[in-house]
């Protein structure tokens, strides 16, 4: 047991760690290969700070864990709105341009129900998995049709506050783009096991594990980033992280793991994991949009969404005591 909770700190810790070398190396990489610096941002950022739930999830599901698999992505979802989203207004209230209401949040809304749609049937089928893909190339090809038609250098100021910029040869940036990408296999491998053996040890399904532990410690990266934006005052970087990584998460991570390994999907994630998500996704975008006042997700709302994720980890955790 000493060795599964090992395993877990080791394991968590190294993904973070991973993932960082691996977002700096391929995004300076990139650069030298002559990708824009918005494209950049939009694809090898969006993925990198995602890479820890794609990894996780696909070796869950390979291993025959898919509860763990798609616990990780919904936990994350839930994660990435209730208390990093939450902390971030907390600390410094989030103005919500017009533009995030008008489409990201919109998309976001409808690929949620989309989900919920899917799971209605208590199962994730292939075709379920294929569809989510299909879903999610559609959208990563419009969204960078949109980015590529806007000034290369608007996303230039925000690039600076998302990752180390400092100079770095096209040697090393490879060198740390393979050893992150190795070392994102490694750790995942070695959360997954401790995960599963702590599961199995106390009677707990890998569902809540994927929901409670690898959930937040695979969203440390998107943590990371949107308190550095914060503390840079780029407020669009905080709120864009979230949605893109949810995005990620619903479409990519749950439909690499449909499509590795077909599975039943258990009644509580539709009655109570995807209400939550898509309750946090609807009260985002009823924030953000400000009623008689300008959109922002304020101190207050912040301080709420932080008590949802409260409530609902307590809750979590109150079904592993009973």
């Amino acid at each position: 047991m000493t060795l599964a909770f090992a395993a877990v700190v080791v394991g968590l810790a190294l993904l973070v760690w991973s993932a960082d070398r691996f977002i700096d190396g391929a995004a300076v990489s990139a650069r030298y290969f002559g990708m824009p610096p918005l494209l950049i941002g939009m694809v090898i950022v969006g993925f990198g700070t995602s890479a820890p739930e794609m990894v996780v999830s696909a070796i869950a599901a390979t291993q025959g864990n898919p509860g763990l698999a798609l616990g990780n992505a919904y936990g994350s979802n839930i994660t990435n709105i209730a208390l990093i989203l939450g902390l971030t207004a907390v600390l410094s209230p989030i103005a919500v341009h017009s533009q995030v209401l008008r489409k990201e949040l919109p998309i976001l809304i409808g690929v949620t129900a989309l989900a919920a749609w899917q799971l209605a049937d208590g199962t994730l089928s292939r075709f379920d998995a294929g569809i989510l893909i299909l879903v999610f190339f559609i959208l990563m090809g419009w969204t960078i049709y949109q980015g590529m038609r806007k000034s290369p250098d608007a996303f230039g100021t925000e690039m600076e506050a998302e990752f180390n910029t400092e100079t770095m040869s096209l040697k090393k940036a490879l060198i740390w783009l393979f050893i992150g990408l190795v070392l994102l296999i490694i750790s995942s491998r070695i959360l997954v096991w401790g995960a599963v053996e702590i599961a199995v040890a106390f009677g707990v399904s890998d569902l809540i594990i994927g929901l409670t532990v690898v959930a937040i410690g695979t969203s440390l990266p998107e943590l990371a980033s949107s308190l550095i934006a914060v503390k840079k005052g780029e407020h669009d970087i905080a709120l864009g992280n979230v949605i893109g990584s949810n995005l990620f998460n619903t479409l990519a991570v749950v439909g690499i793991a449909g499509l590795i390994h077909p599975f039943a999907v258990p009644a509580e994630v539709l009655s109570r994991d995807v209400v939550v998500m898509a309750g946090l996704t609807i009260l985002l975008f009823i924030f953000g949009f400000g009623i008689g006042r300008q959109g922002r997700i304020n101190r207050l709302e912040g301080g709420f969404f932080m008590l949802v994720f409260v409530a609902y980890t307590a809750y979590l955790i109150s079904t592993i005591v009973t």
